[in-house]
Formats: C-alpha cells, sequence, structure tokens
C-alpha cells in the first residue's frame, strides 16, 4: 500500500488490494470453493474436450467449425482469468492483489467477453454468406479472410477495453483496500475512488452503448436475411438445415446477451441487495454462458456428436487392446 486512510481523507491512493468474495459468507467459504471448483472443472473439460475435437476431425476445419472452437478456446481463457483466484480466495478468506494485478485481470475479463461477443459476430457473418451466397462461400470464407477478421475482432475488443483499464488506472483508490467482489471487476473498484469519475462512467457507458446497437444492428442484419432467403428455399432439407445451424448460433447469442442484460439490469434496479447477490448474479452472468455454450453447441451440431463419438471409440479401442495386453503380461 502506498497510504491512504480508511476514511478516504489520505493523500495517497491504495495500490494493493483484498479480493473478499461473497462478503457475508466468509463462514462458508469452504463450501463455496466445491461447486465453484466443480464449476471450472465442467468449463475446462467441456470446451477441451470439443476444441480437441474439432482440431483432430479434418472434416470439422471448416470456417463455422473453426470459430466454435474459437469461442471455446475464449471460454477456457475468460475461466482460467476469474477462477482460480477466485478459489483461492475461498481457500485462504481474502486474496491480496496489487493494482497493476487487479488492472491486468480488469483487462483481461472485459477483453474476453469483448471478444466473445465478436466471434458470435463473425459465427453470423459466416453464416450469412454460406446461407444468401452459397455459390460464393468458398471463394469468400478462405483462411486469410478468417485471420483478417479473428485479428480485426482482437483489435475490436482491445479498442472498447483499453481506454476503460487506462482511465480506471488514472484513478486515485483511498477509501478502502477491500474490493468486496471475487474478481477486479471495474464497478467494484471504482466504489473505491475518492476522486472524479465522472469521465470513467461517460466512456464506460458510450463503450458499452455503442457496442450493443453495433452487435444488435449486425446480428438481426445477418439473420434477417438468413431468415428471409431461408424461407424462400425450395428444398426442404436445406431449410430445415439452415434452420437448424442458424438456430443453434442464436440459443448461444441469447444465452450471452440475456445474461448481460439481466445481470445489468438487476445491478441498476435492486440496489438495495446485498453485495453477495450482486456477486451472485455477476457470477451467473460470467460463467454460465461458458458452461453452457459446448453443451448448445455438442448435443446440436451432428457433425461434432458424430466426430467426437468416433474420436471416443478411437480411444477406447486403443484402451482395450492394452489393458487386455497387461492383462496377458501378468499371466
Amino acid at each position: 500500500m502506498a497510504g491512504g486512510d480508511q476514511n478516504g481523507t489520505g493523500n495517497v491512493s491504495y495500490t494493493d488490494f483484498l479480493l473478499l468474495a461473497f462478503p457475508g459468507l466468509q463462514e462458508s467459504r469452504y463450501l463455496l470453493a466445491i461447486p465453484f471448483f466443480c464449476l471450472y472443472l465442467m468449463i475446462v473439460a467441456g470446451n477441451s474436450i470439443l476444441i480437441y475435437t474439432v482440431r483432430t476431425d479434418h472434416s470439422l476445419h471448416s470456417p463455422m467449425y473453426v470459430l466454435i472452437a474459437l469461442l471455446f478456446a475464449v471460454n477456457l481463457c475468460g475461466s482460467t482469468v476469474i477462477l482460480p483466484k477466485m478459489l483461492l480466495s475461498f481457500l485462504l478468506g481474502v486474496s491480496h492483489i496489487s493494482l497493476t494485478e487487479c488492472l491486468v485481470q480488469m483487462f483481461f475479463i472485459y477483453f474476453v467477453l469483448m471478444l466473445d461477443c465478436n466471434v458470435l459476430l463473425l459465427m453470423a457473418l459466416d453464416r450469412y454468406v454460406a446461407i444468401c451466397h452459397p455459390l460464393h462461400y468458398a471463394g469468400i470464407m478462405t483462411k486469410k479472410l478468417l485471420a483478417i477478421l479473428t485479428i480485426t475482432a482482437l483489435a475490436r475488443s482491445l479498442a472498447v477495453v483499453g481506454p476503460v483499464v487506462i482511465l480506471a488506472s488514472q484513478v486515485r483508490f483511498c477509501r478502502s483496500n477491500i474490493i468486496g467482489h471475487f474478481a477486479c471487476e471495474h464497478m467494484a473498484l471504482m466504489k473505491l475512488s475518492c476522486g472524479d469519475i465522472s469521465r470513467n462512467k461517460v466512456v464506460g457507458l458510450a463503450a458499452r452503448t455503442i457496442t450493443i446497437l453495433f452487435d444488435f444492428g449486425f446480428l438481426l442484419g445477418s439473420y434477417g436475411c438468413i431468415l428471409q432467403v431461408s424461407m424462400q428455399m425450395s428444398s426442404g432439407h436445406a431449410r430445415h438445415k439452415a434452420f437448424h445451424t442458424c438456430g443453434t448460433h442464436l440459443m448461444v447469442i441469447l444465452t450471452v446477451y440475456s445474461c448481460s442484460l439481466v445481470s445489468s439490469l438487476v445491478f441498476r434496479l435492486a440496489k438495495s441487495a446485498s453485495q453477495d447477490v450482486h456477486n451472485l448474479l455477476s457470477a451467473v452472468y460470467l460463467f454460465l454462458p461458458w458452461i453452457l455454450n459446448p453443451i448448445i453447441y455438442g448435443m446440436r451440431t451432428k457433425e461434432i456428436q458424430d466426430s467426437l463419438w468416433k474420436l471416443l471409440r478411437r480411444k477406447w479401442a486403443h484402451l482395450v487392446p492394452s489393458k487386455a495386453a497387461a492383462v496377458s503380461r501378468t499371466k
């Protein structure tokens, strides 16, 4: 800590903090660690298995499946940024974090969330080209364009999140050094500020508003055109396949954006709710999409299902002879 006092009258700012996840449930923190540890294992296992499935099956190396695998990779990164530190906080009671570490974690949390939305936009673009311009799909959605779009998604995430985190780094924090949250969430940290943060609020609100308006406009335009073209298809099988594929993407989109919207609304409307309730809503908003995405794609995408079963059968076929050989050697 560089200095400061608990009343916020110091001339310098705290540079070391304590992350206090679910402040009202500290006595039960060891029990809280169990479900969140299981949640982390499920996120890592589900996303990793499907990434490996897409990577090992060459029939899944088309742009749509590459983007799905990219979404799973983003899910893995997001959970790893938050959950290990959160579990440590449960086990130790508090978790020390420097201001620099806090800002780095904040950057990666929002960078991953933004990248998550950007990948969904790329998926919408991919389906738009595949369904509305099927004859030109292979020529348009090349590996080169996919790489350019991925770099653009990364650059957009950086452009939106960077200014918010840079402005946060310029704020003085002298109210307290205890962050009543499981992660360095922006508003949780801003509550500890003792200066004027109106600029931070304006930039944050502007970034969020512009992003949401653009995303919803892009998604509505893309899937609106897809719906119009699909309704005009003469083949019932092709129409069903288009609806099924896009329906799967829309389920993921609704999961991601509805969790964000509900969490944001409750945070603003339920101001009298305890910090634990707000933290739980943040946890649902962050972790629910990361655990549901592989389930949705794994259950609704036949090609991924078939490849996964083939992979499991192949692994089992290798495992059974190995066990049989080991038994015969012992006899």
